[in-house]
């Protein structure tokens, strides 16, 4: 499909309903038009296949083993006991009995037959989620730091992210006709054709993300997102946010003109201003984005394009205000923090390892079972973390001693007994479900931490917590090219290594070897881990040592990520 497609199937969608319920309601096949797998995506809904049995099913004359991947919104990751009940309840009523926690602080559930849909989004609806907007080309969920130490301006902040979320929600009411009207989706729900005031007929140009950090835990990578939100404290109080422009990973294999880029910052602004600051960047984006080729579509080759002084004139005309002038602000870490933690109004907090964000039952670890357990006793919320992990948040003191039988009976404390190496990973789903990759993820990862973690004891560095993100293709959504250690799928079994970000999330890494196989891959890490075990300074983190003693790492974004 051409990338001029995808704007004419948006302009003739007739806001996004397209000929969805026909493809609904074809059972002579598992599958959806090819129109209708386009339109799907801002429904939060992706078609896949099984890639493993993808060969054999062609050789024996058989369609492809077709399912999908359902994605629930989620603002700021918080979500109710009655949610995560519900979620669990989805997964294993209708998709594949695992529950995917994403670096987006989404649910995903894989495996769902198309038959299955309408039932899965209206039970998502039944307990006030949606899907609605979690793909497509629109704002996609709005991202939150999970826990901070400054509970105040963790809860305005929240708020502020969940009302953004809701302001830049597609308007249609295609959503409700087609999944939640208990009918067949034919009967509109009005009359008068639909009115998009943000995103017009044609939506977005492509996807955009948003961010909101509070120093100094950076989880989110303010800086690889469109638009960002830097929380500015005054005396324990939210006084604004330092407002972040272009930053994204996506990257094709081959294409020089594609690279990833760290957002900028453009200005200050209150948090009255939250919502015309992310209108009026959308609308910029919406007018001046590159609608005629998808990989220069992006906010941030606008941005580079047109420049940031050129954004801010242009912001200021449509808005009618000024940005203020950034205010000073620090990131220590992107990771997460494990255990449990108080903050300062006495309640308790305990964040959970979930390898690669893929909730199940394993020996020895039953974490959905466990999971589904503790929602049923709390009184607080959960939250999913932009590390592909859980926190059991807004915890009384006097309830902790339940949460900690049930972690203690099912497993889930695997945070204590996990090196650092492994805590700090990150990988996307990759084979056998999405239809982009090129290489192995979430599957493999894991075997390939094993060996590092002997490269590091021959170093005598056990116990480093160097950042290690893989995923199966170049677009980025284990933001790869912001760790210490980024490994991205060229072909099977085949990777780009790249080395020397900030663990702050404030430098992106460099390219140090091309479609390299595992053998290769640990012979480039062995040499590099024995230079810093030699050479770094005090505590220094790996991608600092690799920055301070190689200053080629440090160049332009996209210098650093392709020379």
């Amino acid at each position: 499909m051409s990338k001029f497609d995808v704007e004419k199937i948006k302009t003739g969608s007739n806001a996004l309903r397209g000929t969805l319920v026909d493809s609904l309601a074809d059972a002579a096949t598992g599958a959806i038009s090819e129109e209708d797998t386009q339109l799907s995506k801002f429904h939060g809904i992706y078609q896949q296949d099984d890639r493993d049995v993808r060969e054999e099913r062609r050789q024996r004359y058989l369609a492809p083993d077709h399912s999908f991947m359902i994605r629930a919104r989620v603002p700021g990751g918080v979500c109710t006991p009655e949610q995560w009940l519900a979620m669990d309840a989805i997964a294993n009523t209708w998709a594949n009995g695992t529950l995917r926690l994403t670096t987006r602080q989404a649910f995903q559930f894989h495996g769902v037959l198309k038959g299955d849909l309408r039932p899965s989004l209206q039970a998502i609806d039944a307990v006030l989620m949606d899907t609605l907007a979690a793909c497509g080309d629109v704002n996609r969920n709005v991202m939150c730091t999970t826990l901070p130490e400054l509970s105040a301006v963790h809860r305005d902040t929240v708020a502020a992210a969940d009302a953004l979320s809701a302001h830049l929600s597609p308007q249609t009411t295609a959503y409700h006709e087609i999944w939640l009207d208990r009918g067949d989706g034919r009967e509109q729900v009005v009359s008068a054709p639909d009115v998009e005031p943000i995103y017009g007929k044609t939506y977005l140009p492509r996807k955009f993300k948003v961010a909101f950090a509070i120093p100094p835990q950076n989880d989110v990578d303010v800086f690889a997102h469109d638009l960002g939100y830097v929380a500015v404290e005054d005396n324990g109080q939210l006084a604004g946010f330092n407002v972040t422009v272009g930053g994204g990973m996506g990257v094709t294999h081959g294409d020089p003109a594609t690279y990833p880029l760290l957002a900028q910052v453009l200005g200050f602004c209150t948090p009255d201003q939250v919502n015309a600051v992310g209108e009026t960047i959308v609308t910029i984006q919406r007018d001046f984005g590159d609608r005629s080729n998808r990989k220069h579509a992006r906010f941030k080759y606008t941005v580079e394009d047109h420049g940031l002084e050129w954004l801010r004139e242009e912001f200021e005309r449509r808005a009618g205000f000024a940005l203020g002038k950034p205010r000073p602000h620090v990131f220590t870490d992107t990771g997460d923090r494990y255990g449990w933690q108080e903050t300062e109004d006495g309640r308790w907090h305990l964040l959970l390892f979930i390898q690669s964000g893929r909730i199940a039952d394993h020996a020895g670890a039953r974490q959905l079972t466990g999971l589904r357990e503790i929602a049923k006793v709390l009184k607080g919320e959960f939250r999913l973390t932009p590390n592909q992990n859980v926190a059991i948040a807004n915890v009384a003191a006097e309830d902790r001693d339940a949460i900690d039988a049930i972690i203690r009976e099912h497993g889930l404390d695997t945070h204590e007994r996990l090196s650092p190496l492994r805590l700090r990973a990150l990988a996307c789903v990759a084979l056998p479900t999405c239809s982009l990759a090129m290489a192995e993820a979430e599957r493999y990862l894991p075997d390939l931490l094993g060996k590092v973690e002997g490269l590091l004891s021959r170093h005598d560095l056990d116990g480093e917590g160097i950042g290690v993100r893989m995923t199966g293709c170049p677009n980025g959504c284990a933001r790869p090219y912001l760790s210490e250690i980024g490994l991205v799928g060229k072909a099977p079994g085949h990777y780009n290594l790249h080395l020397g970000a900030a663990v702050d999330g404030t430098r992106l890494n460099r390219m140090v070897g091309e479609n390299l196989d595992e053998q290769e891959i640990l012979a480039v890490l062995d040499d590099w881990l024995g230079r810093f075990a030699k050479g770094r300074s005090g505590g220094e983190p790996f991608g600092d040592f690799i920055a301070r003693t190689h200053p080629e790492f440090t160049g332009a974004p996209k210098e650093a990520a392709h020379a």
